[in-house]
Parts: C-alpha cells; structure tokens; sequence
C-alpha cells in the first residue's frame, strides 16, 4: 500500500468528516483552553503558597490563597469534564457518520468487488479501521487543543517567572522531533500491516466457524488450529512491535526531560542561594515545569496514535475510492414491463480483473444471442464454466455487458433505474440466503410493508405454509444464521415464498432444485410450477429431467451458444443437449 502524508489524509478527513462539527469543537477548545488556564494558575500560585505562607506567615493570604487553589481545580474538573463528553460525541458521531457511508458505497458497488474481498477484511474497515480514526481524531484534538494551551499557559508562567531557566529547560526538546517524526512513519507501516492480518484472522474464524460441519467430518480440527494458531502468531508479532515502537517515544522523553529538570534544579537553586530569585518564583517555576512534562509526553506520544489512525484513515479512503463501476444514468427511466420479453442481443462479457491479478482473462460469453419470450420457460444447459451463470448476473445489472446489449420489452437494462429493474426481477437461486431473522421476515424481506395475510398465502403457493405452523414458534420461529435451523427443502421454499410475494414479472432460477432429496425436489418443484405461472422464467438447470418441458433450451459451451430448440428437437440433433441428457439417464440407471 503507497505511503499516503499524514497532512493529506490529515486535510481529507478534515473536509469529509471532521469538520462538520466544528461549533462542538470549538466549544470543546473553549473548555479546553479554561482547563489549560487552571492548569497554569495552579502552578503560578505556588509563588504566593511558598512566599506568603510558608515565609510570610501571612494568615490572611492563607484564606485567600486557598480558595484560590479550590475554585482553580474546580474549574479544572468541570472544564475537563465538559470537554471529553464533547470531543467523545464528536468522535463517535464521526464513526458513525464514516461507518454509514462506507456501508451506502459498498453495497452500491457490483458484485466483482465482494468476491475480490474476503469478508474479513470488509469487516475489518467497519471496526478496526474506522476505531482507530476515532480514537486519532479525538485523542489528536484533545492533545493538541487541552495539552497544546496547557503547555503555552505552563510556559508562560515559566517565562514570567524566570525567562533564563525557562531557554534553559526547554532547549533540549526540540531534539526529540527528528526520531519522534521516524517512529510515527514506522508505526504506520506496522499498523497497516496488522490490521490486513486481522481481516485474514477474521475472515478464517468466519469461514471455520461456519464450515465446522466440513471440518470435523474431514478431521481437519488439528489442520484449521495451526493456521489460526499461525495468524494469531502474526498478529502477537505485529502487535509487540507496534507497541515497542509506540514505547520507544518514552526512554526519549524521560531522558530529555531529566536532563532539563536536573539543570533547572541546580542553576535554580544556585541563584536562590545566591539570592538572584526567591523562594517561592523557583517552586513556581519547577511545578510548571514538572506539570509541562505530562504534555509533553503526551504530545510526543500522540504522533504514534496519530499514525495509527491515519492508517485506518488511508484503509478507510481506499474503500471510500473504489470505483463504482456499475453505476445509473442520470437521466435513467422507470422500466416498463408490458410483456416481460428478455433479449440478449449479441452480448459478450469479461470479467473485470481483480486487484493484483495480472494476464488477459478468459471471455466469459461471446457473441451471445437469447431471447426469452414473454410468459415462457427458457432454460440454459451445460457443463460448468459454460456461462450460465454470467447470463443470470447480466440480467438483473449485477454485472454489465462488455458488448451487445440486453433488452426488456426493448428497453435496455443500462438506461433504466436499479430500482425498476431488480423490482421486476425475482431471482431463486441453489445458494438459498436466509438471514437471522424470522421466518416472517424472511419472506417479506423486499416487501416490508406486506400484511401477516399476504405472506400467509405466499407461504402457501409455495407449499410452506403447513412446516412453517409446525414450527416451534410459526412465523416467528428464528431460523438461525443462512437458515441453519431448517432443512434444505424447506430453506429453498421460503425462498419461493418470497419469490411468491414479490410478484415479480420476470423470473430467474438458478439450479434452484439441484441440491435437494426426491421428497424435498416434489414440494419445490410444485411450489415453482405455481411460481412459474404466467411469468417470463429464466432457468439454469444441471437435472435436465426438471427442464424437458422447457418452451426453449439454449446450451452454452465455453460462453457460446452451441444449441438451441426444444428438449425433442435437441435430442433429434443428437448434439451436446443429447450427449449430457444421455450420460445423465445412463448414470441415473446404472444408480438404480
């Protein structure tokens, strides 16, 4: 990943998500700067405490000089108080703000990018990335605003009290800079690197977890603890190394600040004894001094926080600028469905490389013409990698076109609205995505506002209804993650079901039947002929028994289309249609 200056992705972040909060961070400045005020009359009033109580015995100052102190820490504690419940508003409202926008943009981009990305390391931009901007903004604010006035108060005091020591003390300093400046560059390169090992770790624990089926019926628990027990390893040693680099600021800090308190402390004292100050200036002077050291720390630290940020910032911008490459006219129309025709008109189709891949890669379909008339059953056959599947993503505009067009009722896909395109389209695929949720609410999922009623009957044409009231709590039954509480059959028909309230004109099923038991196929197969009723039905199918009734087959071999014509028309060709429908009858047989 290309170093990015902290000053740019300083401004960047600034621009977009900082600054509209400003009058709450003024006014936590504001308090800041009253706390900052406190601290260094705090330490200014150690003159008086020193030279008109401890010397002067004077007991009317004592009054006086101590309800000084008491109002002085009291609006130190209310001033910080006010101050941190701002800055941790602003921070968290950035992080939200950032996480929302982030979330809008992904879920905007094609499907190329989720598949280019591990789940973990998406994650990893919503928690780790995005935290530890928060965490820089806030803590970089706070540092640079409380401990910024605190010291300029501090060092005023120090200079009002005695200019010489004060060039005195603070010459060694600016020394510290130059290796300050080094450890923050390298504790962004550290810290980038943590975090992309951290979506790696999330994404193992994610695929394990939900594989723990696969894994222990292969006996692979042994194999799956040493890659985790390897990343865990990683993460410990990018860690260390993080925190080392972060603790090196400190040996820095604690030496430059002990040789400056040890030459206040011997040349001031000397001109105490040799009466060229009093008493109570140069125990002012040292408490400012001593109290200036917290900051001082702390803003050699806040580099390091800093960077750490600016590596999640850059993380962060990175998924922010990821080109949108599937995006919507200005000037899109509303599809119109009359008839619900689909037309592949000369299409070809690449898929876009993924980051990092290098080579031409391979066409996935090339020159290809389909229609599927309207009401009617198309189904698309052939061996896997033909491009079935490709045809299914372009329809819908999940992928678009390299050449050619696609047509519904004439209207090209790329000249209407996402909104009316996918709204006319309903997709039931092998793959059944379910989500936490009820059973209620994985029906309606697309159709929010559908009544108890409507779901009921949907449930019913898809021959649901009867297993979902034998559930433990019926419509409200949790389904568990990707619907891990239901059998596959079932999963498959609240999928239907939600195909069914939907009531979409167009129809695309892909292998929907594939992976299911005789008993489970009858139901589903049932519940798609009600589906399928009336509807323009695009298929994909690997059982060639579910598709003989098709009103046309298109076979595609290697993204072309080799065969078209009727389940009887193919077999007569005696092509690929009749080799793949006689190998499957034949396998079949020689099963039984």
């Amino acid at each position: 990943m290309t170093y990015i200056p902290t000053h740019t992705l300083m401004a960047r972040l600034w621009r977009e998500a900082i600054r509209g909060y400003l009058g709450k961070l003024l006014l936590a400045v504001l308090f800041m700067a009253l706390m900052a005020g406190a601290t260094a009359l705090s330490a200014w009033l150690m003159k008086p405490v020193v030279n008109e109580i401890f010397i002067a015995r004077d007991r009317q100052m004592l009054w006086l000089i101590g309800a000084a102190v008491l109002a002085t820490f009291a609006i130190k504690g209310v001033s910080n108080y006010t101050q941190s419940t701002l800055m941790a508003h602003v921070g968290l409202k950035i992080v939200a703000d950032m996480q929302n926008r982030l979330y809008q943009h992904m879920t905007s981009l094609e499907l190329g990018y989720f598949h280019d990305n591990s789940t973990g390391s998406l994650l990893s931009r919503y928690t780790i990335d995005v935290g530890s901007m928060r965490v820089a903004v806030t803590h970089g604010i706070t540092v640079f605003g409380k401990d910024v006035l605190s010291l300029v108060g501090l060092v005023g005091v120090m200079f009002i009290q005695d200019w010489e020591l004060a060039f005195i003390a603070f010459f060694v300093f600016p020394i510290s800079i130059i290796p300050i400046a080094k450890l923050g560059r390298r504790m962004r390169k550290v810290t980038i690197n943590t975090q992309v090992e951290m979506g790696l770790f999330t994404t193992t624990l994610e695929q394990t977890f939900q594989g723990i089926r696969v894994v222990k019926a292969y006996g692979m628990e042994d194999y799956e603890r040493n890659r985790i027990a390897t990343l865990v390893n990683k993460i410990y040693t990018l860690a260390f190394k993080q925190l080392r680099t972060r603790a090196l600021s400190s040996p820095i800090m604690e030496t430059l600040g002990g040789v400056a308190v040890t030459t206040v402390i011997i040349y001031g004292g000397y001109r105490v004894i040799e009466n060229a100050t009093d008493p109570g200036g140069f125990f002012s002077f040292i408490t400012a001094l001593l109290l200036a050291y917290e900051p001082l720390k702390r803003l050699a630290n806040v580099n390091a926080t800093l960077q750490e940020g600016m590596a999640g910032a850059q993380r962060t911008f990175e998924a922010l600028d990821y080109p949108n490459r599937i995006t919507e006219r200005e000037n899109a129309t509303e599809l119109k469905v009359t008839r619900g025709e689909i037309k592949f008109d000369h299409v070809s189709f690449t898929y876009p490389k993924a980051e990092g891949v290098h080579g031409d890669l391979e066409v996935a379909l090339d020159n290809v013409s389909i229609t599927v008339p309207a009401g009617k059953m198309v189904a698309l056959v052939g061996s896997s990698g033909a491009g079935k599947s490709t045809v299914m993503n372009l329809a819908p505009r999940f992928y678009d076109i390299t050449a050619g067009s696609l047509l519904i009722d004439g209207q090209d896909v790329r000249d209407v609205t996402f909104k009316s395109l996918r709204g006319a389209i309903a997709l039931v695929s092998q793959d059944v995505m379910l989500f936490d949720d009820t059973v209620r609410n994985n029906i309606a999922y697309g159709r929010e506002a559908a009544s108890f009623d409507e779901i009921k009957d949907a449930a019913r044409n898809a021959a649901a209804h009867d297993f979902i009231e034998a559930l433990p709590d019926g419509y409200d039954t949790m389904v568990g993650e990707h619907g891990v509480r239901l059998s596959g059959g079932q999963r498959q028909r609240l999928a239907i079901a939600r195909a069914m309230l939907k009531n979409a004109p167009i129809l695309l099923l892909d292998e929907a039947t594939s992976a299911l038991d005789t008993e489970s196929e009858r139901y589903v197969q049932a519940a798609l002929s009600t589906l399928m009723k009336d509807r323009t039905t695009l298929v994909i199918a690997h059982r060639l028994s579910t598709v003989v009734d098709a009103d046309l087959i298109y076979v595609l071999d290697r993204g072309r289309v080799a065969e078209q014509g009727t389940h009887s028309e193919l077999l007569d060709k005696g092509g690929i249609y009749a080799n793949l429908y006689q190998l499957q009858f034949t396998t079949t047989d020689q099963d039984q």
